[in-house]
């Protein structure tokens, strides 16, 4: 019997070290690399074309000026002159009236003025997500159709933390609704940077923050913790950091403030002068196309009643956007940290041009509160006897100071000028991009560009159609030849509308009129950056030749006529 199982024991041992020894000779199976690109969007909110350093400004962003040294830059890239259009426009590859944000966030129901982004497009998210992507978004959304109380009081009672509802927007609007896995920011726009209103974690509302508590801190730390997790898997990752900086109320940490304390004591003039000359020398610029535009107001600095509150607001703005560059630089040293920086392409730019509002004469209402959480009254100072900076004091650079910040171009925020509509635009990858570090490209480029930009580079697929509804197709072009330090002209005809301001760009043309004046303006904006010279006058043929394109194209886009 003792033979008989060692017998039977000695097989049983061979044949299982043969097997072993088969399955451990076996070629064990290579781990797939997804060698797509990581791809994050950094969107600033209401940053002039000139406040960055590597775009003129004598703000500091080092980090921001570190994705361009090493990057592209784009000259000719456009936005749609607002927060929500331009948000609407860049997350589904469309003009924004055709993805259903003509205006702002009210519902017309019409076609165009729906107040969100509509069930007939997709999102970048969504797109990426079918993909194979991780998705995750921080900061501001402001596409969604917002919910507000029945009565003036109980609207402020909301907005001052009094009360609380589970709801800011519909939920089906929601970014964990649109293909985001991932959600931290505010569903409004406006917020209190301290105490921000419309806050939420996926859909739960945030009812409490922190003492210390920074808007734009929390943004740019909890894209780092996304990039962190996400890392962590073989799956590229599309990043969304919508941030609210520098957008008013003028809210800034006091050692921000300091770095600028004195920095704007010279005046308007002397800054914006100063920001056109780092402009020519760095090449961004050509003096002979584009001449430094006259000023609006005729006001001197030194005749200003005001210069205390004014140099502070800008001291203020410029704080705000130092601080989005700490942050900004966070993530890159967090891609750093986790190897995933070299193929990630990261993409920096402005929703509009710098904004001219008056916040002081708003007041409270809507989605400004009357006080903050605890009960400490929040000042409107339309006589400027409140100095910027704390959470006490809502305030805005104005526009003078609007346009120095998009110093070379005319007007600002919510305008068809160069001032609204031309953003600075910053592409960094250094696995991927083959064009001169450090380059310029003048391709023109819209926000609706990223939609088909990402999803070749994605290897992904635009649906026809997406959770049963039939989906518009895509309107942007690729902008990977800039990318590639190739010669494309980009788009050949562009045109915007908003709450009247237009102007449609076809080549060298650009025609152009006011929100508050029908006139059109024409001018040849290849050799007249500024648009200094209006030209209609001698050219009729081609103001009627624009007029038909900008008239087709709003009505492929679902633009209502209001004049």
């Amino acid at each position: 019997m003792m033979r008989t199982f060692t017998k039977y024991s000695a097989l049983f041992l061979i044949v299982s070290i043969g097997i072993l020894t088969a399955f451990t000779n076996t070629p064990k199976p290579k781990k797939v690399v997804d060698k797509r690109p990581n791809i994050i969007v950094i969107l600033a909110d209401d940053l002039g074309f000139s406040d960055i350093g590597c775009y003129g400004g004598e703000i500091k962003t080092p980090n921001i000026d570190y994705l361009a040294s090493e990057g592209v830059r784009f000259k000719n890239f456009y936005n749609t002159s607002r927060c929500c259009p331009t948000r609407a426009a860049l997350l589904t590859g469309l003009y924004n009236h055709n993805a259903g944000i003509g205006e702002m966030t009210t519902d017309r129901n019409i076609e165009g003025y729906r107040g969100a982004i509509t069930k007939n497009t997709v999102t970048l998210a969504e797109v990426l997500k079918d993909a194979g992507y991780r998705t995750a978004m921080s900061g501001k959304w402001h596409v969604s159709n917002t919910i507000e109380q029945p009565t003036p009081q109980a609207q402020l009672d909301w907005l001052n933390h009094k009360t609380s509802f589970p709801l800011f927007s519909p939920i089906d609007q929601y970014p964990t609704s649109r293909g985001f896995e991932k959600f931290f920011g505010t569903l409004w726009g406006v917020v209190d940077f301290f105490d921000p209103f419309s806050l939420v974690s996926g859909t739960t509302p945030i009812k409490d923050v922190p003492k210390d508590y920074y808007h734009t801190d929390a943004i740019n730390d909890t894209a780092a913790t996304y990039i962190r997790e996400f890392s962590k898997g073989n799956k590229p990752f599309f990043l969304y950091v919508a941030e609210n900086a520098p957008h008013w109320p003028l809210q800034a940490k006091p050692e921000d403030i300091a770095k600028y304390k004195d920095t704007y004591k010279v005046g308007w003039d002397a800054i914006r002068e100063a920001r056109y000359k780092k402009m020519v020398s760095m090449g961004l610029i050509d003096p002979k196309t584009a001449p430094l535009s006259l000023r609006k107001s005729t006001m001197k600095w030194e005749d200003n009643p005001t210069k205390a509150f004014d140099e502070m607001a800008m001291a203020v703005h410029a704080a705000m956007i130092d601080r989005m560059d700490q942050g900004v630089g966070r993530i890159i040293k967090t891609l750093k940290e986790t190897n995933q920086l070299d193929n990630t392409l990261i993409i920096f730019l402005s929703d509009n041009g710098a904004s001219p509002e008056d916040a002081m004469r708003y007041g409270p209402g809507f989605d400004r509160p009357s006080e903050t959480r605890a009960g400490d009254k929040i000042v409107y100072p339309i006589y400027k006897k409140v100095m910027p900076g704390p959470q006490t004091s809502y305030t805005s650079i104005g526009p003078i100071w609007a346009n120095v910040a998009n110093t070379p171009y005319q007007l600002a925020k919510a305008q068809s000028y160069e001032g609204g509509v031309h953003t600075p635009m910053i592409a960094f990858w250094p696995k991927g991009i083959t064009a001169k570090r450090g380059s310029y490209t003048d391709q023109v480029g819209h926000v609706m560009d990223f939609m088909t930009t990402f999803v070749e580079l994605a290897n992904a697929k635009y649906p026809e159609k997406y959770k049963g509804n039939s989906i518009k197709p895509m309107q942007g072009l690729s902008l990977v030849p800039a990318l590639k330090g190739k010669v494309s002209n980009g788009h050949e005809i562009l045109f915007n509308e908003h709450f009247n301001a237009s102007f449609v760009r076809a080549g060298d043309w650009k025609m152009v009129n006011l929100s508050d004046d029908s006139t059109w303006h024409l001018y040849n904006i290849k050799s007249d950056r500024t648009e200094l010279n209006d030209v209609a006058a001698q050219h009729p043929d081609k103001v009627k030749e624009l007029t038909a394109k900008w008239q087709a194209l709003a009505k492929e886009n679902h633009v209502l006529p209001k004049r």
